[in-house]
């Protein structure tokens, strides 16, 4: 095993909590792995972890070294991966974390695109509609809707989906389309549900402040597709980017109400664990994706 392998090995250990962690992450026996952390050690001449039968931490030496290993595997991958590009498409296995709406409508359906220009490049796709620690689940890459709460990622801007406010036919002929924000108190909503189980709340922006207020529901839903699904059953009004629900618009399946009185748009980024330069084949996702969603991005 070369000092490369060694320094990923450590990274991934430092980063994860644990040899367990790390050996899940990398498809490798745990032995392997503290097996190479014991030569990376007997090589550089200190203790890099402080071990305990439940965790490890990173000793002094460890911390000092975490930052400058981090840069230089990413630039022996970039620098790797730069010369295969010359001779031959990316190849490498891509962990990838997406809302679960726009994996399966958009993403999925145009994966063979992708594959026929990267035909050796392989994606673990994971769908998930609330935020995830990438570096804890060993992800490559995510794609964020709404602010990024985590200082420790790097986030690439990509635009912002258009949001709207709508409604079925159905409840709209039982309970009539509210007119203002003075109407919402008349109404009830769909609740998304945040993450320790709060509802998000109804807003909207009036001369220029952002405005909101809490509504009843008699429903919950923790994903967007189950969140449109219970708007098409008529249980509620729901705020929503507007090209998650384009087809339903045209079908006459939804209908928008408050057109004036939408939510502010909603920003979409990239993010990656925190690093100074990132592999090819996840700048070639990134960039994919990114021509991918521009058409429906502001």
């Amino acid at each position: 095993m070369d000092r490369i392998d060694q320094l990923s090995i450590f990274i991934r250990v430092a980063q994860g909590g644990g040899f367990t962690v790390a050996a899940d992450q990398l498809g490798l026996p745990r032995p392997t792995v503290s097996l190479a952390i014991q030569q990376l050690e007997a090589r550089i001449g200190t203790r890099l972890f402080n071990r305990t039968t439940r965790r490890v931490s990173l000793t002094r030496d460890g911390e000092a070294l975490l930052e400058r290993a981090i840069r230089l595997v990413a630039d022996s991958e970039a620098l790797e991966q730069q010369f295969k590009l010359r001779a031959r498409a990316l190849a490498g296995r891509l962990k990838v974390d997406l809302p679960s709406r726009i994996a399966r409508c958009h993403v999925a359906p145009a994966l063979p695109k992708f594959f026929a220009r990267f035909p050796d490049i392989t994606i673990d796709l994971g769908s998930s509609d609330h935020s995830i620690d990438l570096v804890q689940e060993g992800i490559d890459c995510a794609l964020r809707v709404g602010q990024v709460g985590s200082e420790s990622l790097v986030a690439r801007p990509l635009g912002s989906f258009r949001m709207i406010n709508c409604a079925s036919p159905a409840y709209l002929l039982r309970h009539g389309a509210p007119l203002s924000p003075a109407d919402l108190s008349q109404h009830k909503t769909v609740h998304y549900a945040l993450p320790g189980g709060r509802a998000a709340l109804w807003e909207w922006q009036e001369a220029g402040h952002l405005r909101t207020t809490a509504m009843t529901a008699q429903v919950s839903a923790s994903n967007a597709e189950t969140y449109i699904a219970c708007c098409l059953a008529g249980t509620g009004l729901i705020q929503i980017p507007a090209f998650d629900v384009h087809d339903h618009l045209l079908a006459g399946e939804l209908i928008e109400v408050l057109t004036d009185w939408r939510a502010p748009p909603m920003p979409v980024q990239m993010v990656y664990s925190h690093r100074r330069s990132l592999s090819l084949r996840v700048q070639a996702f990134s960039e994919w994706l990114a021509e991918l969603l521009a058409p429906h991005l502001n």
